[in-house]
């Protein structure tokens, strides 16, 4: 019975064998019961020990094995002003850090964000990705985060750190000096440039920022508008060359069959109204599908009067290679 009790109320080894992932921060049950002097604390790789005392941060220990002695708690000593120097057991909380990557943590902007652009000004964008951290800095995320609680999981800092990198995400278009165009199509850049914002954010919560993703950002309809406008005038200059270089391909090729040349003529039409449509101030990919379309109209006016018996065969060939030749001079 006295064996029991003796057992019960003495701590020979601490350890915090089987942490889960999402755990941050473990408090090893001693309620009731006492450091025994020369326990054994047991730190394992990715885990570091704090002691508290009386709600105070004491010591840390890193990973490793480590007997609790005068030697090894000097601040514990210094604090609690022990008169046996530690001859007896003593009692103090022992606080586990799990240091392992917290990993596929996601972020995104449950409202739009309201950033100020050089080009276009106020605009409010969508965007998400993914970060990983770590917790690097038990003193510092005990004071400023957790306080004596019994276990913290990394599901509780989703919120927080979320708010925190998105309204990193508006300071940053404020004052990067990158125009919002330039960065939204390179979201690797843009990623950088976020953690170089957020990094000391995390820090401030004993946090380490370790990486962090750009996803996707959702613009704007009026700025989509204007991008897809640019992106489609890169394009417009490569389509008025591909449609004279089609046009002065396909044309002698045509004139060879009598039947080809209507066909030609509407694909022309065609070729040019694209090219009017996307690009009106182009003037010589134009001027060139309205010559191609005059020669086009003309032929089809031959080809009806020879059908229609009103010009002889020799007639219509001659008339015919005239227009064709225009192609040439």
């Amino acid at each position: 019975m006295f064996g029991s009790f003796i057992r019960k109320q003495f701590i020979d080894v601490i350890e915090w064998p089987d942490p889960e992932d999402d755990q941050l921060i473990w408090r090893y049950p001693a309620i009731d019961r006492e450091i025994q002097t020369g326990a054994t604390l047991i730190v394992r790789e990715s885990q570091l020990a704090m002691f508290v005392d009386e709600g105070k941060t004491a010591d840390i220990f890193a990973a490793g094995t480590h007997t609790l002695s005068t030697q090894t708690l000097p601040i514990l000593t210094n604090l609690k002003n022990w008169d046996k120097a530690f001859a007896s057991p003593f009692k103090s909380d022992v606080y586990y850090f799990g240091t392992r990557q917290q990993l596929g943590r996601r972020w995104g902007t449950a409202q739009p964000v309201t950033v100020r652009d050089s080009e276009f000004g106020a605009v409010q964008l969508r965007a998400f990705g993914m970060y990983a951290y770590r917790l690097s800095d038990p003193a510092k995320f005990f004071n400023e985060v957790s306080g004596v609680v019994g276990e913290y999981r990394a599901g509780q800092l989703d919120d927080p750190l979320r708010n925190t990198i998105t309204s990193q995400l508006a300071g940053l278009f404020g004052t990067s000096g990158i125009p919002f165009l330039d960065m939204a199509a390179n979201q690797p850049l843009l990623a950088q440039k976020l953690a170089e914002h957020v990094a000391p954010a995390f820090a401030a919560l004993g946090l380490t920022l370790e990486s962090i993703t750009v996803e996707s950002i959702t613009l704007p309809e009026a700025i989509q508008k204007a991008l897809d406008e640019r992106i489609s005038m890169g394009v417009i200059g490569d389509l008025n060359r591909y449609t004279q270089y089609q046009t002065a391909q396909a044309i002698p090729l045509a004139a060879q069959n009598e039947g080809g040349l209507a066909g030609l003529g509407a694909g022309i039409g065609v070729g040019a109204g694209i090219g009017q449509n996307m690009a009106a101030a182009m003037s010589t990919g134009l001027n060139n599908a309205n010559a191609a379309n005059d020669i086009q109209a003309r032929l089809t006016q031959l080809k009806t009067l020879h059908d229609q018996g009103l010009i002889s065969a020799d007639d219509y060939e001659k008339a015919k290679a005239e227009v064709l030749k225009k192609l040439t001079s």
